[in-house]
């Protein structure tokens, strides 16, 4: 009787992760294709295949629903450096994997464009969800700088390079990048993520590779 019971407990929370999913994939899509004002949550069950009920029990407010969406990008970038092994690699490889993965990213996924899209209504609209944004940022830039800072400590990074700047810069150059996509769709991501790739190399390293 236990282990059943600690099946079906298992099962629900599975389901409550599936649903959580889904309507947050359901919100980036909306987003994307249609806009910001466009992902309200009746819109977002009905994409999701559920209730509006259903996700305003998930989400419960629009800074909620931003929160999942943070979150759920965070998550997704955590797996993918993972299955990159950055982990293995000196912390300038690292570096550059990660400018690679999010350009990889940034070309053929809506998702990140729905972040942004999120990202540039709450600016212009000054609105409380900013908040969201810069804990977001700077959780990236924590990333970057504990890469910046490993590479100094095995030797491949100049011991002179800011840590926090640098961080600053990589993410501003992929910020500009994203925006500029999202400014002008047709834009071709490829020769620009190598002008960035060869801007760290050159700011970065203690030769240029």
């Amino acid at each position: 009787m236990v282990r059943v019971e600690a099946a079906t407990r298992k099962s629900q929370a599975e389901r409550r992760d599936e649903a959580e999913r889904r309507l947050v994939e359901a919100t980036m899509a909306l987003i994307a294709e249609e806009g910001v004002s466009a992902a309200t949550f009746e819109a977002i069950g009905q994409r999701a295949g559920y209730s509006r009920g259903l996700a305003t029990q998930h989400f419960g407010s629009k800074q909620g629903l931003i929160d999942a969406v943070v979150n759920y990008l965070h998550e997704r970038q955590r797996e993918d450096l993972e299955a990159a092994h950055v982990a293995e690699m000196d912390g300038l490889s690292a570096l550059q994997t990660y400018v690679t993965g999010f350009c990889a990213f940034l070309k053929d996924s809506e998702q990140k464009k729905s972040y942004f899209m999120l990202l540039s209504d709450a600016v212009a609209d000054a609105r409380d969800t900013r908040a969201l944004f810069a804990q977001s940022h700077e959780r990236v830039k924590t990333l970057l700088a504990d890469l910046i800072r490993r590479g100094q400590r095995e030797g491949v990074i100049r011991a002179d390079v800011d840590a926090e700047s640098g961080a600053l810069m990589v993410g501003s150059l992929l910020l500009g990048l994203t925006m500029q996509s999202l400014i002008d769709p047709a834009l071709t991501i490829a020769p620009v993520e190598d002008a960035i790739h060869t801007h760290i190399a050159r700011s970065f390293a203690l030769e240029t590779r």
